[in-house]
């Protein structure tokens, strides 16, 4: 048994198949992948690892095997598809995933391959362990997939709390200990026992109040845009596949980015946070539904399009597009009254928090400071926003705004 001291579960103990499996290449990579990528950027101190994050989603999937009173076979192998489940992570976290799955076709929970091949494989081997069906508990199949990738899953009962601690914002903190003691199955579906709704309203407020403070801060959108411009030119003007950028480290991109010709620049800018600026910070009610369901080709033939109007290079343009607002939260499953019921059947908070993620959604159009004004206009014009009025720069702390935010 080994004793690891850990930032917030204090001591976490590793035996068995998690012990070997610590010391394989492809977990030890996990140390050179910052937990949330550029968020640094914002938060100085946010540089915990998947590595650290990794070991505390195995403490607390151990936590809960023991309550929910599982042993043997099954729980070794809930305990190593916990510890393994980010493995798959390419460099800078979930920055560069979608780029890497548009020419890979995978996410970064599809194992399968990955677990079979190497050192993880032969440790699996070695325990009696069969790759495939922990590859299965990694992706959310089955029955114990819910506790690894879920609605429920201890990984964001970790990360949560791990990313509030590391950037010393307060919205993060939940209960995780009484939310992994309250867990049960009830006819094969993992829920929260009776008592529980306001458990399960907190990792709903704790991920509606982390996503706009930390996971998608107006510099941590801009710098992950920047990063994920410079990668994909990366791809398109050198030798490097995705395949290989998905098995790189943070540095290896690093060193990659500031080799290359065509990608020095936005690696010198990403290097002394030299970043891109907002020319354009849309509301979801002013784009159009052509925009914000545009495809990848769609959205760099946008950007070329508002380079051309505006005069300036094409590099110069970068279109940041969310997804929908989400909230897969909602549809965690509490125990009421003796009947499974989901959470925003029972829960008032959950329609306020939809309402609230509607309205904090943006449109991003990010270029250099001396071309802001000129990329501003012509994003409008060519996206058709629904923008009364020309872009002005409110000088007051620097935020640059549209004219209705400014008038508000």
């Amino acid at each position: 048994m080994k004793v690891i001291k850990d930032s917030v579960h204090d001591h976490i103990q590793v035996g068995g198949v998690a012990r070997d499996l610590i010391d394989t290449p492809e977990l030890q990579r996990l140390r050179r992948i910052r937990q949330l990528g550029t968020v640094s950027l914002v938060y100085p101190s946010a540089n915990h690892t998947r590595f650290e994050h990794s070991l505390g989603v195995y403490h607390l999937a151990c936590e809960a095997l023991e309550q929910l009173g599982v042993d043997g076979r099954r729980a070794k192998r809930v305990q190593a598809a916990a510890l393994l489940h980010d493995v798959g992570h390419g460099p800078f976290s979930h920055n560069l995933e979608a780029l890497t799955h548009r020419r890979t076709g995978r996410y970064h929970d599809d194992v399968h391959e990955l677990l079979v091949e190497g050192d993880v494989g032969n440790v699996l081997r070695e325990h009696d362990l069969a790759p495939g069906p922990i590859a299965d508990l990694i992706a959310g199949n089955g029955r114990f997939g819910q506790l690894v990738s879920g609605e429920l899953d201890v990984d964001r009962m970790d990360y949560l709390v791990r990313d509030a601690h590391h950037t010393g914002v307060p919205y993060g903190t939940i209960d995780h200990g009484r939310l992994v003691r309250e867990l049960t199955f009830v006819d094969g579906e993992l829920v929260l026992a009776e008592g529980n709704v306001q458990s399960a309203e907190s990792l709903l407020v704790a991920r509606a109040l982390m996503n706009p403070t930390v996971y998608s801060h107006s510099v941590a959108r801009i710098s992950k845009a920047m990063l994920r411009r410079a990668a994909e030119t990366l791809l398109e003007s050198t030798d490097t596949d995705a395949e290989t950028l998905q098995r790189m480290d943070d540095a290896d991109l690093l060193v990659a980015l500031r080799s290359a010709n065509e990608t020095a620049a936005f690696s010198r800018r990403l290097d002394h946070r030299n970043l891109f600026k907002r020319a354009v910070w849309a509301e979801i009610d002013d784009v159009p539904g052509g925009v914000i369901e545009a495809d990848h080709d769609t959205i760099r033939r946008f950007e070329r399009e508002i380079a051309a109007e505006a005069n300036v290079d094409p590099d110069a343009v970068i279109l940041d597009v969310p997804s929908r607002p989400t909230m897969t939260e909602s549809s965690s499953r509490v125990v009421v009254n003796g009947e499974i019921r989901g959470l925003e059947q029972q829960s008032p908070l959950v329609e306020a928090l939809r309402a609230a993620q509607y309205s904090q959604w943006r449109l991003g159009v990010y270029s250099p400071p001396t071309v802001l004004e000129r990329v501003g206009r012509a994003a409008v014009d060519v996206l058709e926003l629904d923008i009364e009025g020309a872009l002005v720069t409110e000088v007051r702390n620097g935020l640059d705004t549209t004219l209705d935010q400014f008038t508000e």
